[in-house]
């Protein structure tokens, strides 16, 4: 507020208490909390707030996690900390505008007309000039035009070198809204923080503190959570969330804490009657927005109002806000899917966010107890199959060089990219966890319709993954001739089958080897069986099953020498391939099915099939979990807040870009004009100040120079 750093000067009391005040009033105090306010905010807004604790431990590790929490940068904004550096930066801005504003008042007031003669000629903007007409009459048109100007005017009549009473002076000022620029901005600050502070953690940590109130940190219904984890209705001050499904109403907002929630009770229930989802080509919602019904708990009025983004209701004081949408409760048929020896298929219904129990009899490997979690349903999935052939090329050969394509791709706007897109709508999927009896799960995500990846068959996508952190990794499943994963399932059926096998070898050798040389089937029959033995999987010492194409490598690797490999190994995956063949033909001979047709569509089914089983081997589930139909819940997520403090904080804004335009665009200047008689006519000795030294300044004294008093500065 001025050039001033130092804060109040006390004249009494203690040294300790003295010092105090004045460093918690000075600039350089404010300044530096300002700095810690900036430091800390941007820590609030590069790590995720309020997020689940194992979330920072997955990302960051058990240390950090935890010391983030010590220090709650999981939830800055609202750490006992950040609400003391405001409060203080309150004191510290009300004392600063406290010891200024007098000063700044009684300024406004002076005109300082009592300046000399002598002063007046060390100003860098002076001039002086004589005036044909009496020091009376000059002094009074001068004041005049100042005043028709715009300036406040002053004329005082004192001692000159001539008599008593002879000389004039006029004393003008402008631009005195700079000052109360200074007031505004700082109040500005006052303002803000003191919205914030209402606005924020502060009333709700006080009821914490001294009503007793404590976060909850369970499970369960709303209705079971006791009294002392919810807030009264009567909170002047709240901002939590509200899910809303469909066909439902809830009257009990959700308010986030570092250690639990608090529940805030609502003067009213939101009655969620229809939700809205409009979507881009790319999949981002464009558009979501809710039908609603509030009713008055008091009066049992229904009041029906529509909420959109940037577009909230309000209701007694509460604005309700569109958050964002989920699930509500959407209900799942599912079908089992066998990934391990032993497991069999059935259908089974859940909903979306409710969870089972499948114990051995529905195909838990090893007799193990499973908990399935319903976790999402996605009814649109948009997936990019470009090809990415519009890329620019590295340019090493000059015949891919293309100038133009080069420099348009750089040029126009600012999402243009050169990479060609073809965005496709893959249909709906689901996830779900597995979790074993000592609570450790793993996410899966599985499409339920084949999609087609441009490899000449589609496939069905099971994604899985150990931790959140981590993107999916997919079994890619071939779609037979029907559409279904029949086909592949059977196949993986009579893989694990050693009389499917035997039969299977048996139909390939004799096709590929005619009956008049017995010892060349011979030895084929046994590579294949091998083969196919290989392929199929066995339990090692360790317990864990190998199979699959590393089974055939490792095979290779022990027990065929090096120069060989390469040649042995194309022989075996030919074998392989011919006797996987025949086993499919048997499945489908099984099933009533006519057998596979020799075409480039089979050979690319056959060719997936090979790689899936070999993957399958490694499918850490023993079951998998296809999509059959589902019934679609659409729930509502609604930020309802009472801000009182908002109001404030407009307000305090206005006076920011208020104190801020007056600052930085009102400049103040005072002229003196001091005319007294000199040799039978008058003298006139002209000064100016300003608070700012600019090329205007200097222009407004030249032209003021010349209309006051008809001379040109020096």
């Amino acid at each position: 507020m001025s050039d001033i750093t130092h804060g109040v000067q006390v004249r009494s009391g203690p040294q300790a208490l003295r010092a105090g005040v004045e460093l918690l009033s000075s600039m350089r105090f404010a300044i530096s909390l300002l700095t810690v306010i900036c430091i800390a905010s941007v820590i609030g807004t590069v790590l995720k707030q309020h997020e689940p604790a194992v979330n920072y431990v997955n990302q960051f590790g058990p240390f950090w996690a935890e010391l983030f929490a010590a220090i709650q940068l999981n939830a800055v904004y609202s750490a006992w900390w950040f609400l003391l550096i405001l409060a203080f930066l309150v004191i510290s801005t009300s004392l600063c505008i406290a010891r200024n504003t007098p000063k700044i008042l009684v300024d406004l007031k002076v005109y300082k007309e009592n300046i000399r003669e002598q002063s007046l000629r060390a100003f860098h903007h002076k001039a002086e000039a004589p005036l044909a007409e009496s020091a009376e009459a000059a002094a009074r048109r001068i004041g005049s035009t100042l005043a028709s100007g715009g300036w406040k005017v002053r004329l005082q009549q004192r001692e000159s070198a001539t008599g008593t009473g002879t000389g004039w002076m006029v004393a003008a000022k402008a631009g005195a809204a700079n000052k109360i620029g200074y007031i505004a901005a700082h109040s500005a600050i006052v303002l803000i923080c003191l919205g914030g502070l209402f606005d924020g953690d502060l009333i709700v940590r006080a009821q914490m503190l001294l009503g007793g109130k404590t976060p909850y940190a369970g499970s369960g219904l709303i209705s079971e959570v006791k009294p002392e984890h919810r807030l009264s209705e009567r909170n002047p001050t709240f901002r939590g969330n509200l899910v809303v499904a469909e066909g439902t109403q809830s009257s009990t907002a959700i308010l986030s804490q570092s250690d639990g929630v608090l529940l805030q009770e609502l003067p009213f229930a939101i009655e969620l009657k229809k939700f809205i989802v409009e979507h881009y080509s790319t999949g981002m919602p464009k558009l979501f927005a809710s039908d609603i019904i509030i009713h008055d708990k008091a009066t049992g009025e229904k009041t029906p109002a529509r909420v959109e983004v940037n577009h909230p209701a309000s209701y007694k004081g509460i604005e309700i806000y569109q958050s964002s949408f989920d699930d509500g409760g959407s209900h799942l048929k599912l079908r089992a899917v066998p990934m391990a020896a032993g497991a069999k298929a059935f259908d089974i219904e859940g909903v979306v966010g409710g969870s089972t129990q499948l114990s051995a009899k529905d195909g838990a490997s090893g007799g193990e107890t499973l908990t399935l979690e319903f976790t999402a349903l996605r009814t649109i999935n948009v997936e990019n199959f470009g090809d990415g052939s519009g890329a620019p090329g590295s340019g090493a050969d000059v015949r891919k060089v293309d100038l133009r394509e080069s420099v348009e791709s750089r040029l126009g706007a600012a999402n243009k990219t050169v990479t060609k897109k073809e965005l496709r709508n893959v249909g709906p999927s689901v996830s779900y966890k597995l979790r074993d009896a000592a609570g450790q799960a793993r996410e899966f995500h599985n499409y339920m319709l084949p999609v087609d990846t441009g490899d000449g068959v589609p496939v069905f996508l099971l994604g899985v993954r150990e931790n959140p952190s981590d993107p999916f990794r997919y079994l890619r499943v071939p779609a037979d001739d029907q559409g279904t994963m029949e086909g592949f399932l059977r196949l993986r059926a009579a893989l694990a089958d050693p009389a499917a096998r035997d039969q299977a070898v048996h139909r390939y050798v004799s096709q590929a080897v005619e009956a008049s040389r017995p010892e060349l089937a011979e030895q084929l029959s046994q590579s294949a069986s091998r083969a196919l033995a290989l392929y199929a999987g066995s339990a090692g010492p360790d317990g864990k099953r190998t199979g699959g194409l590393q089974a055939i490598s490792d095979f290779m690797e022990a027990n065929v020498p090096e120069a060989e490999r390469s040649r042995a190994g194309e022989v075996l995956v030919r074998i392989l391939n011919g006797a996987l063949f025949e086993l499919a033909q048997l499945t489908r001979e099984r099933a009533g099915l006519k057998p596979l047709a020799q075409s480039d569509q089979t050979q690319a089914f056959m060719t997936q099939a090979v790689l899936s089983l070999s993957d399958a081997q490694i499918y850490p589930a023993p079951l998998a979990f296809e999509l059959k139909d589902f019934t679609q819940v659409q729930a509502s997520v609604f930020q309802v807040a009472r801000a009182p403090g908002k109001n404030i904080v407009y307000l305090g804004c206005a006076l920011l870009i208020l104190g801020v335009f007056a600052m930085l665009y009102v400049r103040e200047r005072r002229v003196w004009v001091w005319v007294a008689p000199h040799e039978g006519q008058s003298h006139a000795l002209m000064a100016l100040s300003t608070n700012r030294k600019t090329l205007d300044g200097d222009r407004e004294f030249v032209q003021l120079a010349e209309k006051l008093i008809g001379a040109r500065p020096h």
